[in-house]
């Protein structure tokens, strides 16, 4: 029971962090560092790191067809990021967002790639500006990893700013996520889904 309380209180400190200021988290946190990334998804100059979120999803393809044949289309992503932290002799893990596809109202609606803070609902729409699947960084059936250009952000109803404040978004470190080999040869497989499990981590940058 004591291990428990202990666990809960820990995670309220994070909650209490997460939803106040990105600044408030990484004083938490700690520092993030950011893994060597090849030099085609740098993030520009001026720009700092703040947030890593850690994330387990999918990434979702539907069976089209054309004139040439039968493809797996890329559909949107669906995934949860977490952040892990100690706590004395505990570690925690938090949900801190979650990523999907949505309509950007900056655009006029449309559809980007969204992460949504998980306490503070605080939001981001992004644009994929550069990617790489250079062997030396990018693991084999593996998809690219990313640089994002944050394209719309909204803050959270009571104000809350932890990824509205966002400029930039890696996505590094992939594991799986690349669209099915099979499945997709056949007037019938059409209209089909493939839901293909994927991790990775995303490093959310903001203006210095």
């Amino acid at each position: 029971m004591k291990n428990h309380v202990q666990r809960v209180i820990a995670a309220v400190v994070i909650v209490f962090a997460l939803q106040s200021h990105a600044a408030s988290a990484q004083g938490v946190l700690g520092p993030v560092t950011v893994p060597p990334v090849p030099t085609e998804i740098l993030v520009p100059a001026g720009n700092t790191v703040f947030l890593k979120g850690s994330a387990v999803g999918t990434q979702n393809y539907i069976c089209q067809s054309s004139a040439t044949g039968f493809f797996w289309k890329f559909v949107a992503p669906q995934a949860t990021l977490f952040v892990n932290f100690r706590v004395g002799p505990y570690e925690i893990t938090q949900q801190i967002a979650t990523h999907f596809l949505s309509p950007n109202p900056v655009e006029g609606g449309t559809p980007r790639p969204t992460w949504q803070g998980s306490v503070d609902t605080s939001i981001v729409w992004g644009k994929a500006v550069a990617s790489s699947t250079d062997p030396a960084y990018v693991a084999s059936e593996a998809i690219p990893w990313l640089l994002v250009k944050v394209v719309g952000a909204q803050d959270g109803p009571m104000g809350g700013s932890l990824l509205s404040d966002a400029t930039y978004v890696h996505r590094v470190n992939t594991s799986g996520g690349v669209a099915p080999s099979t499945g997709c040869s056949a007037a019938a497989n059409v209209g089909a889904l493939a839901l293909v499990p994927y991790t990775t981590d995303y490093y959310f940058y903001k203006a210095r």
